[in-house]
């Protein structure tokens, strides 16, 4: 394809850009071949301001004439965020550092794949996308149909060991900080769940335990990276046969030793350290004197930056601590590890001072050094003389030197480092230890976390062994990517042309090869006086002009450059030979050795090993050349261990690329985005960095050079119909593309056809792409002309159709408004004439009117003068008499009041002599005993006397009061007459003159008033009568109101009593809802609990079973299982029953004592109760003797035996009685402890006395009922007997005659009424006497709970130590008496158990001795045919023939098919009865526990098999069903009929084992569901989300180099009516087993929630599933299985409702997302998706076309903020392994057991119907 065709006008470019690496640009004309320069615009100009001239962003991009390259062409936007990089199709830098940033950025998808390496960008971020749920949803997925994971990784590993049986590895690289440790956790993570079922229970908790313990003593934080493993290691996890993990082994690679006594600034020691320092404070750790903060000691003090943000470090080191527990290393080898460290800190702080130039020493009271001596256990003196001192040899002597303070600085660090390289390196051996076991491992996969390439400002020889690795990998994993295209181009037949790619196996050379860099540093550290200077210049002489990869910095003498296929290096020669040396003070070590610490002389036993295998080469090598090298080497040397560190990394380098070379590799590249560790940022220049480094666009370029894009012929075809023509179609679909390809692309260099797909050159996709999108476009052209042109016509038209409309009714509005002018004018003319005429009328008789209104006043006016004058001279009379009265009155007052001042004087003089009369009779004593007579009675009275004339006064005083008050009214009633008349007055003077005219209107008004005042009268009589009426009216509404008010309080009254009922059914009903949903929860707990418990049984008898086999194996060759197995069984199902039973109990009796409420009231009717069980003895005691009186009569066949029945009657009515009175006292105490505050007794209404009214009312009626059966009863007995009577005495039965019968008949009536009529007056006796007492009991209880009460509230009072001590007491009391009551009632229940047995046996004798009489005399009766009872008679032994027959050997289909449903639940249970019948109790267990194994081991055995889980599901169901059915409970005997309640249950009471079926018919649900999801997992996703109904409507988007499974049309696609027809297969065979239809419908609605489980996750895994058309696929799928559901009329089973969240989220794919009112209508519908789901499905959208539009970053934001408050889980994916609680509803059955009929073709003739 020529240039100019894809360098056309608008065609989007990169181009290179400083700060952004690349941009994007557009051409703004036509490139054509020749031209020098490209015009581009950039296309960020819309985002510029507009004022701007865009000129300003159009550039010139210069084309080098020499190489013609143009900028790289951009792909097009529905390319754009592919999950594969080979997917583009122009496959360049640009695009691939694009790809990748619109995924991390904006979708916030951090993996992606390039071919088969896995791109995991670092977020920064916790992500929801690594729970089980995920981990279930990628576990047997292929590797590309789902969206990139590390989990997709791990899984297609893990597929490829279990299918090829081939090791694999998986490798994790990157820079420090990319996330390497993470993603192999979770890549061990996922292989420790997906394999769990291994019979090394720990092995993978052991083997994610190990990763807390190598990040502490190996990651430590540094400046770009808060958790940096600063060592590599390869972990192997091994697998049986089984594919289960069986155990791990762990090698470790280049651990950096100087990060223990050196770090840079804001970098911290390994992570160990702080933990110890912070856990500094415990107990344990007081020994090792850690008293002070890290920052005091020197090894963790120098980066002074000691914490870590959001990390604590004593929490990190109690999960240290717990991992080490759980791998198996002991408390006290923990405390040893510590002490070590503890060591090394101390040895950090020891200083070493300066004596001279070559001298130094240590102070002899240096606290450190005598904490690290005693923590290592060795003397102090010599540990300080050999820091500063080390010994020399030479051919002659030894003798020791002193050394300076800088070597014994770095002699104390070199021991400090080796100390802990060797502590890492036995831990790691001992988690190696720990993560061994004993099965025979028969894979691995092995996991590699290893740094990636490094560069830094300033690199060393850690940088140089880091790189060197990464070399080697590299070059390994060139060879693999260009093996895996050479097989993919050979699996298709397309000829294969050879890639080129680079090659770094010379710059491998350089490092490793003979007389390479490794030679000449291990050279230079053999010499004696070595430098690196020396080896640099060696390097120089050596290497600089022999080998293109080796270079010299231009400004350094001590630095060289190696060209690195990711970039050239320069590193720094200082340190190289010291850290390849890695030396150590041999007399250091020896000192160490001599050490009283066990683990101190284990980690150094190698060291003791490698000395004594050197010295073992030395002496078996050739003398003379050792004496000869030694002399010619040095004639001096120190005593140092000597480790060549490099030599032992490559040795382990090239035993790890052997490892990796035997396998198969999956590689996974983790990139940082930022040094900031910004969340979701991507630095350009970084990432284009790692991405060179790590080797994906070494892929992206292997890729390129071949053909990356492939197309399968179906794919193509579907993609691109539309680029052909309806005769182009051809039946076979690979010739329809070849033409097309070949009509379409000339060039046939640029695709190839394959066998199976069809493979392009970079760039013709999208090339298609464009032709696709051109072709789609001139089609919406023409739909848009074409519709465009019909729009305008029929607006035309209707334009037209208006015109002509609006014409017709304007013209006939003009005519319509003439005539209606013409109308107006003529009504204007008569409305003027009628108008003149009015208007004159109107005036002249205004002015008539006028007149007389004068006259009228005029007249009036005079006779009102008239008036006013004869008033005023009136009034003027009346004044004066008035006067003249006021004047009389007050002379009289005067005279009064001087008469009464004179009285009081002459009374006041009388008074005074009189007293001085009585003062001189006082004081002789005689009249003073005389005046004291009596003069308390007369104080009396007189005090009396003064009482009532305070009351009178008082009341004078009100009167008084109230009179003034009168008075004042008066006098200002007068004042204002007075005031009234004077104004009267004047106005009457005024008036006089108006008198005269007045008079003549004074006769005329009197007159009036004659009239008016007849008128009042009749008013008045009138308003009487009316007024009357109306009080008698107001009387009879007072009466109605206080009816009303009266009935409006009762029903006031009423209203709150019903409100208060509503308050408390509410309340109930809350109360109902709220237990009947934690019913479900512990339902489902309880469910799961048991589903556990019985898989761990199933566990141990797999154990026990193969064990046994094993031993078995070794004794025998052979062995076979017998029906014994079924009785060890059976009691191991006993035992496990009765421990179940003790834990029920265990939970009751807690259950009981916390429900307890008030102590004394519970213990005194714990009394009562003893004391009524007392009764209840002594009755049975009286009745026993009965009994045996009885028992003497026997012989006698008399109307005695009637008495006798008559007595057991009796007592079976007092037992009866006896179990109600306990029921009824049981509710007594219900009621009385539930009644708090009440402790008066029950009045009526109350919640006691209703209950005791229920008790006898209920008492009444069975009384009543118990009189007619009892008299029924003994009539029929009185016949019987006379009858016998009568055959003795003649020796025919038929000369009877029908007299006699009859009068017999009715004595034996009379004399049962007479019976009847003591019984029920007894009775009633006692009826009464027990109500009495217990109205008593209830008295003395409230008594009873009122003194509690007290006794409760004086304790309240008490301290606190006496409330415990009395609430103990209280407590041990009611325990004892409770435990007492127990043991009472289970003695009592032994001895009601031997007499029942008693009694029974003397029954079973009587029935007996009657049959035998009966028959010795019915000679001539006629019998009845006999009947079935329902019971199937076996003999002892036969069960577990029985069972191999009707459960091991049975086959579903034909039982299924020819039988009764249920069959084989029905002849268990009729054998059952038969059992227990003959009251067998060891037969009963036998049977039903043998039963019980059996079914069992048919589900363990074909737990796979559907058909077999059903049917034998249906059948646990029935069987237990029959259990409760004909147990004889009062709710199961009300649906049986009358035939079905005779064949009930009569000895045992086997309730228990009706939980113990039920748990069995939940395991077996549970299995049942296993069984449909494991046949259903294949074909939702195929069903649900990859098929389509109508093929091609849209398109498919282009895949890479990743095998998809497509659901194109084909033999073997899964469609949605597939999923119908199995979903239809699973009803018909659980129908036909007759299982229940409750249990039916719960079983469609699990599978229901399965489907839209898988479905919803899959589809929030899968970024291009998440399209609108698929959406509306989805839509359809829905609705088709909701039609599925109606059709079986299960609509209501509530399964529609949880396909509800699949539902929304197709809906979530089809709504408008642009708007914030879009935003809030997806709120409002998204009510069953969480927050995370609804923003990970924005997230995904994906346009499948070029017209949809992706969902922008700020409309997902706006989804989050409406979406805060929402109260929700924040999981990401839906439990596909949930299965909700099952209820087993009761269901009884209508089939009667005596009709069912025994197939012979079960071959069951040892079974007998009885």
């Amino acid at each position: 394809m020529a240039a100019s065709e894809l360098y056309s006008k608008y065609a989007r470019v990169w181009v290179p850009d400083a700060a952004e690496v690349w941009k994007s640009a557009e051409l703004i004309k036509d490139y054509t071949p020749g031209d020098q320069t490209l015009s581009l615009r950039l296309d960020d100009v819309e985002l510029k301001p507009l004022f701007l001239c865009l000129t300003i962003f159009e550039l010139q991009y210069k084309i080098d004439p020499r190489t013609n390259n143009l900028p790289p062409l951009r792909n097009p936007n529905i390319l754009v965020a592919e999950n594969d990089l080979t997917a583009l199709s122009y496959l360049n830098e640009p695009a691939v550092l694009h790809n990748l940033k619109v995924r991390f950025v904006d979708s916030k998808l951090i993996y992606t794949y390039c071919g088969i390496i896995l791109v995991a960008i670092n977020p920064y971020e916790n992500l929801p996308i690594y729970e089980t749920e995920i981990i279930n949803a990628y576990s047997g997925q292929n590797m590309g149909d789902m969206d990139p994971h590390i989990f997709a990784v791990a899984e297609e590993a893990y597929r490829q060991m279990a299918r090829d049986e081939r090791n694999q590895s998986i490798i994790v690289s990157g820079e420090s900080g990319a996330g390497k440790t993470v993603s192999a956790k979770y890549a061990m993570r996922y292989f420790a769940t997906v394999s769990s079922s291994s019979g090394e229970a720990n092995v993978e908790e052991k083997v994610l335990a190990s990763n807390p313990i190598m990040e502490a003593f190996g990651n430590a934080k540094t400046t770009r990276n808060d958790n940096s493993s600063r060592f590599g290691k390869y972990i192997e996890i091994g697998f049986d046969k089984k594919h289960c993990i069986t155990g791990a082994n762990m090698r470790t690679y280049l651990l950096e030793k100087s990060r223990v006594v050196f770090q840079t600034y804001r970098e911290r020691n390994y992570h160990i350290f702080y933990q110890l320092c912070a856990s500094s404070h415990l107990p344990e750790f007081k020994a090792f004197k850690l008293g002070m903060q890290a920052n005091d000691f020197y090894y963790t003090n120098q980066g002074q930056n000691p914490i870590i943000n959001g990390v604590d470090d004593a929490k990190e080191m109690r999960n240290t601590r717990k991992a080490f527990s759980l791998l198996g290393i002991g408390e006290r080898d923990q405390m040893e590890i510590y002490q070590i460290l503890a060591a090394v800190l101390h040895l950090s702080n020891v200083e070493v001072k300066d004596q001279s130039a070559d001298r130094s020493s240590i102070l002899p009271d240096n606290v450190h050094l005598m904490v690290f001596s005693e923590l290592v256990g060795v003397p102090c003196q010599e540990m300080a003389h050999w820091l500063c001192h080390r010994k020399l040899k030479t051919t002659t002597e030894t003798y020791v030197k002193s050394v300076s303070r800088m070597n014994a600085v770095n002699g104390r660090d070199a021991l400090a480092k080796h100390i802990y390289a060797k502590l890492f390196s036995w831990i790691v051996g001992s988690i190696n230890s720990a993560l061994k076991s004993g099965g025979k491992q028969h894979s691995f996969i092995g996991v590699l976390d290893i740094y990636g390439f490094e560069t830094f400002d300033v690199n060393s020889f850690e940088q140089f062994c880091i790189n060197y690795a990464n070399e080697k990998l590299q070059q390994q994993f060139n060879l693999h990517v260009f093996k895996l295209e050479q097989e993919e181009y050979m699996k298709e037949e397309i000829p294969w042309t050879l890639i080129d790619f680079y090659d770094n196996q010379p710059c491998i050379n350089l490092i490793e090869s003979k007389l390479g860099i490794l030679d000449l540093l291990d050279e230079e550290c053999k010499m004696p006086k070595g430098s690196d200077d020396t080896w640099a210049q060696k390097l120089y002489n050596t290497l600089l002009k022999q080998n293109a990869h080796f270079d010299k910095p231009r400004l350094s003498n001590r630095a060289f450059i190696i060209h690195h296929f990711a970039d050239k290096v320069e590193y720094q020669c200082e340190g190289f030979l010291e850290k390849n040396k890695d030396t150590v003070n041999e007399e250091q070590i020896n000192v160490l050795k001599n050490s009283k610490f066990d683990l101190l002389l284990k980690l150094f036993e190698d060291d003791e090993k490698a000395t004594n295998s050197n010295k073992l080469t030395s002496v078996t090598g050739r003398p003379g050349q050792t004496q000869r090298d030694n002399k010619k080497t040095c004639l001096v040397a120190f005593n140092m261990f000597l480790f060549l560190s490099f030599s032992q990394f490559r040795q382990s380098l090239h035993l790890l690329m052997d490892t990796l070379n035997a396998t198969t590799p999956h590689y996974v590249r983790c990139i940082k985005p930022n040094d900031h560790k910004a969340p979701f940022s991507l630095d350009p220049v970084r990432a284009v960095q790692q991405l060179r480094a790590c080797g994906i666009l070494e892929t992206i370029r292997i890729s390129a050079a071949g053909f990356p894009s492939r197309w399968t012929y179906q794919e193509f075809f579907c993609r691109y119909r539309v680029l052909m023509k309806q005769k182009d179609v051809l039946l076979d679909r690979k010739q329809t593309c070849k033409n097309l390809m070949e009509k379409l692309i000339k060039d046939r260099d640029k695709y190839q056809f394959g066998k199976n797909k069809i493979f392009f050159r970079a760039g013709q996709v999208a090339y298609l792409e464009k032709m696709r999108s051109d072709k789609l476009r001139m089609a919406c052209v023409h739909i848009q002309k074409t519709i465009r042109c019909w729009l305008a016509r029929k607006k035309y038209l209707r334009m037209r159709d208006s015109a002509v409309t609006i014409q017709r009714h304007v013209r006939g509005h003009q005519a319509r408004c003439y005539v209606k002018f013409l109308r107006r004018t003529r009504a204007a003319i008569v409305i003027q004439r009628n108008m003149r005429m009015w208007v004159t009328r109107k005036r002249y008789q205004q002015q008539r009117s006028a007149a007389i209104t004068i006259q009228c006043f005029l007249r009036a006016y005079m006779a009102r003068k008239k008036y006013y004058k004869l008033m005023f001279e009136k009034k003027a009379v009346v004044i004066q008499k008035w006067v003249r009265g006021w004047l009389t009155r007050q002379h009289y007052r005067r005279a009064v009041a001087a008469i009464v001042l004179l009285q009081s004087c002459v009374r006041r003089m009388r008074a005074k002599k009189e007293l001085k009369k009585l003062k001189v009779e006082a004081r002789s004593v005689e009249h003073f005993k005389k005046l004291n007579i009596g003069m308390e009675n007369k104080i009396m009275q007189l005090q009396h006397k003064i009482d009532e004339q305070h009351k009178e006064n008082r009341e004078l005083s009100e009167r008084l009061i109230a009179v003034e008050k009168a008075q004042s009214v008066e006098k200002e009633k007068q004042s204002k007459e007075i005031e009234i008349l004077r104004k009267s007055e004047q106005e009457a003077r005024a008036k006089a003159e108006t008198l005269p005219s007045l008079l003549e209107q004074l006769s005329f008004l009197q007159h009036e008033l004659e009239n008016t005042r007849r008128e009042k009268e009749d008013l008045e009589e009138r308003s009487n009568i009316y007024k009357a009426q109306t009080e008698q009216v107001v009387e009879e509404l007072n009466m109605k109101n206080t009816l009303l008010n009266t009935e409006r309080d009762e029903l006031n009254t009423v209203i709150l009593e019903q409100s208060k009922q509503m308050t408390e059914i509410t309340t109930n009903i809350e109360n109902t809802k709220q237990l009947e949903k934690d019913l479900t929860e512990e339902r489902a707990r309880y469910q799961s609990l048991l589903s556990e418990h019985l898989h761990l049984e199933e566990r141990h008898k797999d154990l026990k079973e193969e064990m046994n086999l094993d031993i078995v194996r070794n004794f025998k060759s052979s062995h076979r299982r017998t029906d014994s197995n079924y009785s060890s069984n059976s009691s191991e199902f006993s035992q496990s029953l009765g421990s179940t039973e003790g834990e029920a109990s265990s939970v009751q009796t807690e259950d009981e004592i916390q429900s307890t409420v008030d102590l004394p009231v519970l213990l005194k009717l714990q009394r009562k109760v003893k004391e009524l069980e007392q009764e209840k003895q002594s009755l049975r005691q009286q009745l026993d003797k009965r009994e045996e009186s009885q028992q003497e009569k026997t012989k006698e066949r008399t109307i005695g035996r009637t008495e006798l029945d008559l007595e057991t009657l009796k007592r079976q009515e007092l037992e009866s009685e006896n179990k109600k009175l306990k029921q009824d006292l049981n509710e007594l105490r219900k009621s009385l402890t539930d009644e708090k505050s009440d402790l008066l007794p029950p009045s009526p209404g109350s919640l006691p006395y209703n209950t005791l009214l229920e008790q006898l009312n209920s008492s009444n009626e069975e009384l009543e009922m118990r009189k007619e059966e009892v008299l029924l009863l003994r009539a029929h007995m009185v016949r019987q007997e006379a009858l016998k009577h009568k055959v003795r005495k003649s020796s025919d039965i038929h000369t009877l005659n029908e007299d006699g019968e009859l009068w017999l008949a009715y004595e034996g009536l009379k004399e049962t009424n007479r019976l009847l009529e003591c019984q029920m007056r007894e009775q009633e006796h006692v009826h009464d006497e027990k109500y009495r007492k217990l109205l008593e009991e209830v008295n003395k209880l409230k008594e009873e709970k009122e003194q509690q009460h007290k006794l409760l509230t004086q304790s309240l009072h008490l301290p606190e130590d006496a409330r415990i001590e009395a609430s103990l007491k209280h407590e041990i009391t009611r325990l004892t008496n409770e435990n007492l009551d127990l043991m009472e009632q289970q003695e009592k229940q032994d001895k009601t158990i031997r007499k029942l047995k008693k009694q029974l046996k003397f029954y079973i004798k009587k029935v007996e001795d009657f049959e035998g009489n009966h028959d010795a005399d019915s000679v001539n009766i006629t019998r009845k045919e006999k009947e079935y009872q329902g019971m199937l008679e076996y003999k002892q032994g036969d069960e577990s023939r029985l069972l191999k027959i009707l459960v091991v050997d049975l086959k579903p289909r034909g039982v299924a098919v020819s039988f009764t449903p249920g069959l084989p639940a029905y002849i268990i249970f009729m054998c059952l009865r038969y059992a227990d019948s003959v009251n067998d109790d060891q037969r009963v267990s036998t049977l039903l526990n043998s039963t019980i194994t059996s079914i069992k081991s048919v589900i363990k055995r074909r737990g796979d098999d559907l058909e077999m889980v059903s049917f034998w599901l249906a059948n646990t169901c029935r069987l237990m069903h029959c259990l409760k059915q004909y147990s004889g409970d009062e709710v199961s005997v009300t649906h049986n009929t009358a035939k079905q309640n005779e064949h009930c249950l009569t000895n045992f009471e086997l309730s228990e084992y009706q939980q113990v079926f039920s748990d069995l018919a939940i395991q077996i649900y549970r299995q049942l569901i296993k069984c449909m999801d494991d046949i259903l997992q294949p074909m939702i996703v195929a069903s649900m989300l990859e098929h389509e109904a109508i093929q091609g409507v849209l398109g498919s988007k282009p895949t890479g180099l990743r095998k998809r499974s497509t659901s194109f049309s084909g033999e073997g696609a899964v469609t949605v009516e597939t999923l119908l027809q199995r979903l239809g297969l699973f009803h018909t065979t659980m129908s036909q087993h007759g299982m229940d239809s409750d249990l039916i419908k719960q079983v469609v609605k699990q599978l229901f929630y399965i489907i839209c489980a898988v479905t919803l996750n899959h589809l929030l895994l899968r970024k291009d599933m998440c399209s609108w058309s698929k959406g509306l696929q989805i839509r359809y799928n829905v609705w088709q299985l909701e039609e599925w559901l109606t059709e079986k009329e299960m609509a209501d089973c509530g399964a529609k409702e949880t396909l509800e969240p699949l539902i929304q989220a197709a809906q979530l794919l089809q709504i408008k997302k642009k708007t914030e009112a879009d935003a809030q209508a997806i709120c409002n519908m998204c009510t069953s998706l969480t927050t995370a789901q609804i923003v990970k499905v924005l997230t995904l959208y994906t346009p499948v076309i070029e017209f949809e539009e992706r969902v922008s970053n700020s409309f997902i934001t706006t989804i989050k903020n409406l979406l805060k408050g929402r109260v929700e889980s924040s999981t990401l994916m839906m439990d596909a392994k949930k299965i909700f609680s099952v209820n087993l509803p009761f269901t009884p059955s209508s089939v009667a057991l005596d009709t069912i009929q025994i197939p012979a073709s079960l071959n069951l003739s040892f079974l007998t119907r009885i």
